[in-house]
Order: C-alpha cells, then sequence, then structure tokens
C-alpha cells in the first residue's frame, strides 16, 4: 500500500503568506506583512477624533533588538487618543517627530516576532501592554524608578506606533501575561486605567492605601475611577465615590464604595474665587456642605485621608480643602482644565500634600494585573466597538457620552466574546 504523501492535506502556508491582509483577517504565526491598516493622525489633521483619525495603510514597524512585535487583537479607548488627535495639551508630533501618529495606548493581542535580545517572551504568547517606555540605561532605570527617568514615554501618545493598527511595536518590558478567563477585548480596555490607579494609591510613599482609610474617588464611574473603588475596597478601605448623575450610583456602590456623592447637589466647582470675596464666601459654604456629605459617610469629623484626583481645574480647590491633616491629593490628569487654584493656607498650615502622578512602573503595572490573573478585580467593559468606529468611540469619550467603565475596540478580533486566536481563525472572514 502506497505512503500518504503527508502534505496532501496541509495547507500551504507560503501561498497563504501576503503583503497585506484585510482587518480581521489573521496571517500565519509569525508571519509579519510589509504593510498594515491603521488609524492615523497628522499633524494637518489635528481636530476632532473623527477627523483626526483616518485609516491609512502604512508600513509594518520594524523591530530593535529588545523589541517585540504585536499582533493586535484588541485595544482600549482612554483620554491618550483624545489628546492625540486634539494635539493638545502638546502634538505628540512635538516628541517623536515621526510623519504620522497611530494612537493607542492598551492593547491585547499575540506576540508575533521577537527581538534577537528578548529572552522572556517567544512567538505565540498572548499578552497585554502596558504603556510605559524607556532607554533602561540610566539611574532611575536601574535602582530607581523608571517613571522618573529623562527617557520615559508613553507608547501611543508619546511614540508613533500606538495600538490602533494590526501591529504594534513594543519594548519587551512592557508585556505582561494576558488573563485566559478574559476575552480579548475584555483583556485590552483596563491595563492603562488598572495601572495608573494602582500607582496613585500604592506608589507614593508613605502615603499609600491601608485597610481603613478613606478615599474621595472623583469620576468613580469612570475608567481610573471604577478601578480606585475596586482597589481601594480589595485593599480593605473605604471608598467614597463622586458621580455627575444618579444613574450612576448603584454602578458605583456595586464596585464596592461605601457611599456616594452626586456633584450636581453643591455649587462650589471650577477656579477659585479670590479668598476674602464676598464670593470666596460663598463658595466656603458650598465646600462645607460637599465636607459634610462626606461626614455622613465617614463619620462626623473624619476627612479623607486621600483625594483620588484626575478632573484638575473644576474639583482641585475642593479637593485640597477636604483632604484631612496630612492627607494626600494625588492627581493624575487635568480632564476639566490645567489651571489649578487652591486656598494655600489649608495646604501648608494643615500640612497637606499634592502628589503628581503618572501611570506606573512595571512593577506596580504587574502587581495591578496580577489582580486581573487572580480575578479580584473586574475589568469593568462597558462598550465595544468595531475597527470602522474606533474615531466615534473617542468622541464620545471627549463628549463625555460614554458608558460607565472602560471602552474596548476589535482590530484583529473579528467578533466578540473570543478567548483564544484559534477562536479568531475560525471566526475570520472567509
Amino acid at each position: 500500500m502506497p505512503l500518504l504523501d503527508a502534505t496532501a492535506s496541509q495547507p500551504d502556508y507560503d501561498a497563504l503568506r501576503k503583503d497585506l491582509y484585510e482587518v480581521g483577517e489573521i496571517p500565519p504565526l509569525g508571519h509579519v506583512p510589509k504593510r498594515m491598516y491603521a488609524w492615523a493622525i497628522r499633524r494637518e489633521r489635528h481636530g476632532p477624533p473623527e477627523e483626526a483619525m483616518q485609516v491609512e495603510v502604512v508600513e509594518t514597524p520594524a523591530i530593535d533588538s529588545n523589541e517585540v512585535l504585536v499582533l493586535v487583537m484588541a485595544a482600549g479607548v482612554n483620554y491618550n487618543g483624545v489628546w492625540a488627535g486634539l494635539g493638545t495639551p502638546i502634538s505628540p508630533f512635538d516628541v517623536h517627530g515621526a510623519e504620522y501618529h497611530i494612537a493607542g495606548s492598551d492593547a491585547s493581542g499575540i506576540v508575533w516576532k521577537v527581538g534577537d535580545k528578548v529572552k522572556r517572551w517567544k512567538v505565540g504568547d498572548e499578552v497585554v501592554v502596558h504603556c510605559n517606555q524607556d532607554d533602561g540605561d540610566d539611574e532611575e532605570c536601574n535602582g530607581g524608578d523608571p517613571m522618573f527617568s529623562p527617557s520615559q514615554r508613553i507608547w501611543g501618545y508619546e511614540t508613533p506606533d500606538g495600538s490602533f493598527a494590526q501591529f504594534t511595536r513594543v519594548q519587551a518590558q512592557q508585556l505582561m501575561r494576558r488573563p485566559q478567563h478574559l476575552t480579548w477585548e475584555e483583556s485590552a480596555c483596563y491595563t492603562l486605567t488598572l495601572a495608573t490607579a494602582y500607582r496613585m494609591l500604592f506608589g507614593h510613599r508613605p502615603h499609600i492605601l491601608r485597610p481603613g482609610h478613606n478615599v474621595l474617588v472623583w469620576g468613580a464611574s469612570g475608567g481610573l475611577g471604577s478601578f480606585a473603588i475596586q482597589l481601594i475596597n480589595t485593599a480593605g478601605a473605604n471608598a467614597i465615590g463622586v458621580i455627575s448623575d444618579e444613574s450612576k450610583r448603584d454602578f458605583v456602590l456595586g464596585l464596592g464604595a461605601k457611599g456616594v456623592i452626586n456633584r450636581k447637589d453643591f455649587n462650589c466647582w471650577g477656579q477659585m474665587p479670590t479668598v476674602n470675596t464676598p464670593e470666596y464666601k460663598a463658595w466656603f459654604g458650598e465646600v462645607r456642605k460637599f465636607g459634610k456629605a462626606i461626614w455622613d459617610i465617614t463619620g462626623k469629623g473624619n476627612n479623607v485621608d486621600m483625594v483620588f484626583e484626575h478632573p484638575g481645574e473644576a474639583t482641585f480647590p475642593v479637593s485640597v480643602f477636604v483632604v484631612k491633616r496630612g492627607g494626600m491629593v494625588v492627581i493624575c490628569a487635568g480632564t476639566t482644565g490645567y489651571n489649578l487654584t487652591m486656598d494655600a493656607r489649608y495646604l501648608w498650615m494643615h500640612q497637606k500634600r499634592v502628589q503628581g502622578s503618572h501611570f506606573a512602573n512595571l512593577l506596580q503595572a504587574s502587581q495591578a494585573n496580577q489582580l486581573m490573573l487572580e480575578r479580584r478585580i473586574d475589568p469593568c467593559m462597558s462598550e465595544v466597538f468595531e475597527w470602522a468606529d474606533i474615531p466615534a468611540a473617542h468622541a464620545k469619550m471627549w463628549k463625555n457620552e460614554h458608558k460607565p467603565g472602560n471602552m474596548a475596540v476589535l482590530v484583529s478580533a473579528p467578533t466578540t466574546g473570543l478567548l483564544t486566536i484559534e477562536d479568531a481563525r475560525e471566526a475570520a472572514p472567509g
């Protein structure tokens, strides 16, 4: 009996190799096409997301010896994409100088190619990507905190090769294990906001979160806030969530908040009036009412140990007032504006701390990711958008019309609910 041709029933992978694949079409493992589809921003298009972001066919990025090429299965939507499109507070082109910019600072995907010096990862590994990059050759990167390195930069905002493309180029230390119990889109939506919240709460000694602490969380139903609430609850501390819409109250309480305050019930937002004017007196009365609402949750006289700040201009004066003596206001953004005002008397005389915070180093990101791997934290995914709707998703965030939680977009994953690359191949078009 003649032997069967062992190759007869096998796919001809050489014949399947192409220079460009349609979005949702997955190449043979490890094959890097010459070109790829990407949502590109160009300097002359700075503006609203749906104007700034356009689909283009671009060269697939080449990697260096310590870099990794990742096939992007899904990506997360965060304010970095809005800022990159608008070109504010800075234009990404003033940082990296590239011809075009691909936004996206969150991703889940598959290692597709590794540089010669990469040892921890191999082709086929399923990963999530954190967004901190550095050159790795200074004192802060070797014994200090890489977030203080002069070379520190945010992938997808200060680098031109983010996740809104079929492939993305990252440094090897940006990779972390993907939680296998999550879908591609769930895996893609959480790393930036979770790691940022983790560093804010645990990364600034001696003001680190401890059991029994009271923490005021602005924007408690958003991406950052939803993880802050969960981390505070997991640590045995008490989260007081601030919302702007009553429809979000049950969502925040469901995350584990001890109490919820609707900021629409008070009128003390925006820049602080000049001290000792009638306007200041009226403003201060409203601030005290807000402080009493906190006491209604924490107990009379119990100011919060920490304020989790990110709106900035609209809320900062109140944050400085309501945090306790010796407490900390930690801030990572200024989504309502950058001109921060405060009554400095309460800052110095009550010895309060104002701390800026920016994303997280790998250790902090990995510790946060471990909580996700162990199912102690939920990704709080709210909405999933198709590849074609990436600009619309950012416009929704820009206009504050998005649902509570974190948004994701599909890239190479052809549909929602998939857990493996095999699932994705089977569901791929054609």
